[in-house]
């Protein structure tokens, strides 16, 4: 298995989970141009566990269950892969925002309230070149 590299590691990315095609487009046009915004609708689609730890951060919608379960995808991120980035979650009910809690996600926004904060969260994580 190669070992990612130090300048891998170094570059700003951030996984995003939702097939939600508004959603998509809002987010790549609040991303700056230094950052690069990795979609997915399968964390295993990423690579191993050390691919995924080189992003950042993961956004995460908790209205999907036809492309992929967010159950599933905190589950393989936390248990299997015991990777503990922040995971940003948008949408979703009280139930599932309860269960993915339990599951150790991070933090629950609406969908504009999710837009707000990337600005944030792009300042707070942009450490490195």
């Amino acid at each position: 298995m190669a070992e990612p590299t130090i300048q891998a590691r170094m570059q700003r990315r951030f996984i995003l989970m939702t097939t939600d095609a508004d959603m998509r487009a809002r987010i790549r046009e609040a991303t700056p141009s230094h950052w690069t915004c990795v979609e997915a609708t399968d964390l295993e689609a990423l690579g191993s566990w050390n691919e995924v730890l080189l992003h950042r951060f993961l956004v995460i919608d908790l209205d999907e269950f036809d492309a992929f379960d967010p159950l599933d995808v905190i589950h393989v991120l936390r248990r299997e892969h015991q990777i503990n980035i922040p995971v940003f979650c948008f949408g979703g009910d009280e139930d599932i925002r309860d269960e993915m809690r339990l599951a150790r996600a991070d933090r629950f926004f609406s969908r504009d309230e999710m837009l707000e904060m990337l600005p944030r969260f792009f300042e707070q994580y942009q450490w490195g070149e």
